[in-house]
């Protein structure tokens, strides 16, 4: 170093891997599903569909809200499943998009942010740690069946997303804020 400059110091990040959480609430009775993955694959996506549609074998119809994942959608069970399977499977679910950088709008992510500060707020060692520490603090939140107050009406949606549903038809101008 020379006199009057400044030294710098590089601290090295070690990631040490990461994984995917895939989950699911059902807003009526709170009930939770969830998953731990390795990584975001359409393999993943398959896989919980199905434990999603084994969890829930009287449904006739499984709606699940999505965000715009590349693994979200019907061409995962496709690609990992036998086409009997697929068809199948697929008849069970109606996938529903939120609009892009609109994911705040599933009630899913209001349980990522609980997970997140009660479960989340430290490094955890491997995938079996985090998995069994997530699926316990879910257990728990399912057997004290605690609901998501959802307060986000058709109205205000309209309001607030009318931009978007202009774009897709002037009609839609009547939602405008006033």
């Amino acid at each position: 170093m020379r006199t009057g400059e400044l030294r710098t110091q590089h601290d090295a990040y070690e990631k040490l891997g990461s994984c995917a959480l895939r989950a699911a609430i059902e807003p009526r009775t709170g009930r939770r599903l969830a998953h731990v993955h390795h990584q975001r694959t359409k393999r993943a996506c398959t896989t919980f569909c199905q434990l999603l549609a084994a969890a829930e074998p009287h449904a006739r119809k499984i709606r699940v809200v999505l965000d715009h994942l590349n693994t979200h959608n019907a061409s995962s069970f496709s690609e990992h499943l036998s086409a009997e399977e697929a068809c199948a499977v697929t008849e069970r679910f109606e996938f529903i998009d939120t609009p892009k950088g609109a994911s705040w709008l599933t009630m899913i992510e209001c349980e990522f942010s609980v997970i997140a500060r009660q479960c989340l707020d430290r490094r955890i060692a491997t995938l079996e740690r985090l998995s069994s520490e997530v699926l316990a603090l879910l257990e728990e939140r399912n057997a004290k069946a605690i609901k998501i107050r959802w307060q986000f009406s058709i109205q205000t949606a309209r309001s607030k997303l009318n931009s978007h549903y202009t774009r897709v038809n002037q009609a839609n101008e009547k939602y405008k804020e006033t």
